[in-house]
């Protein structure tokens, strides 16, 4: 694989090709992810549940986040290499700014945050600076608190409309990408074809750009209930590695997600 690049996904966009992407929060697993072909990879504020053991992903600060993202930049490869940014990093521009260079530091080449049309300003403010940016939307783990749980977003047509809307004042702004998470696969799929910027799923149906998921999800190893999006690619593995090629090939195939996954 050569080395994945925003304009890598760029392109895969503009040829209708899909790419796969795959947490990964330490130099090993982002070798074996890398090695399986998987794009992008992701060193998700979901280390503060799979790795943690914490109920949500906001006890996660940027020290860990800084730490796990120099373990997995020294095994990416070739795999572009996102990390979140942590709970209220996004709390003003300064901070937004200075957390931002801080996990660019240590080895981040695009940076996720969690925000709505209001993040405008600030992600404004970092690609300025030569900061890439993921939006994410839908279902924004940072304010489950807010939103009463894991619930689905979108369903009601002003609130898809609304998502629609801030997909388009964040591109507009400078991201690079977006991110749907928890959406019906028909809002997934109206607002990839309506932004010019790779749109990255989970849980937002087969019609976007990119498909990611957990890694801990797809070797069959989540704690509680396992979301309708998820897929046990170990269950028919007879390892690790192969696991990860499976989940890569079923999303380069667009067979994942099928119906059953999507909402």
């Amino acid at each position: 694989m050569k080395t994945v690049t925003l304009s890598t996904l760029q392109a895969f966009k503009n040829a209708g090709e899909t790419f796969s992407c795959l947490t990964a929060y330490d130099a090993s697993f982002a070798h074996a992810a890398s090695q399986a072909g998987i794009e992008v990879l992701l060193v998700g504020d979901s280390l503060g549940m799979v790795l943690q053991g914490h109920q949500s992903t906001l006890p996660v600060t940027l020290e860990d986040i800084c730490y796990h993202t120099r373990c997995a930049a020294r095994g990416k490869g070739a795999s572009l290499l996102m990390v979140d940014l942590p709970f209220m990093s996004n709390s003003t521009t300064e901070r937004l700014l200075e957390d931002s260079a801080a996990l660019m530091r240590a080895g981040a080449e695009l940076v996720k945050v969690e925000g709505e049309a209001w993040m405008a300003d600030g992600i404004r403010e970092l690609t300025r600076r030569g900061v890439p940016v993921c939006a994410h939307l839908g279902l924004t783990p940072q304010t489950v608190y807010q939103l009463g749980g894991y619930k689905v977003q979108g369903r009601e047509t002003a609130q898809a409309q609304q998502i629609l809307e801030d997909a388009k004042t964040l591109v507009d702004a400078g991201a690079s990408v977006i991110l749907l998470e928890c959406v019906p696969a028909a809002l997934g799929q109206a607002i990839t074809e309506a932004l010019d910027v790779p749109v990255i799923g989970i849980g937002a149906g087969a019609g976007t750009d990119g498909q990611i998921l957990v890694m801990h999800d797809i070797l069959g190893v989540t704690h509680g209930r396992t979301p309708r999006f998820v897929k046990n690619f170990m269950a028919e593995a007879g390892n690790i590695q192969e696991a990860f090629e499976h989940y890569h090939q079923a999303v380069k195939q667009r067979t994942f997600p099928a119906a059953e996954h999507c909402f």
